[in-house]
């Protein structure tokens, strides 16, 4: 969840929000970014741990999720020194999310920086792991404003049933 924009974004529109990420710094800043934006009242569950622990605690108690947003790093380490590589725990994270979506699902996003991938590879493996559905997938890019240049910033790739 690294410092909330998206919960903050999802938390503004209604959404009840789980916010989860491995770095007590991130979940901080989260908080405050809550607080400056006005936002202290929204629901907003601030969890850190590691993503693969929490998501199988939350398959074993049976707690279903309506959308789940997936921003998994290269590489990192969780609060116990677990360690995270992309290529070898993506497809997990997928499997994990999967089993966690009601069936009243919206949607799941992942968004994905920094790795030796095509979009397209992004969105082959998100429409591997959930069940039907359509997959939207791309690059994503800020138009610089001088120049007028495209930058590339990342991958996203977008499930809806």
């Amino acid at each position: 969840g690294y410092t909330g924009m998206m919960s903050l974004a999802l938390a503004k529109a209604g959404a009840e929000v789980v916010h989860l990420d491995a770095s007590p710094k991130s979940i901080a800043q989260g908080r405050q970014n809550q607080e400056m934006s006005g936002l202290a009242d929204k629901p907003i569950r601030w969890i850190c741990d590691d993503a693969m622990k929490f998501m199988e605690r939350e398959v074993r108690r049976e707690r279903r999720y309506e959308a789940i947003v997936l921003d998994p790093p290269k590489f990192g380490r969780g609060p116990k020194n677990e360690v995270w590589r992309f290529e070898d725990d993506f497809p997990k994270l997928l499997e994990r999310s999967r089993q966690l979506l009601s069936d009243r699902a919206l949607f799941v996003i992942a968004t994905v920086y920094a790795v030796r991938l095509s979009y397209a590879a992004v969105g082959q493996a998100l429409a591997g792991a959930m069940p039907g559905g359509k997959v939207t997938c791309g690059e994503m890019a800020i138009r610089e404003s001088g120049r007028g240049l495209v930058l590339p910033t990342g991958l996203f790739a977008r499930w809806t049933p």
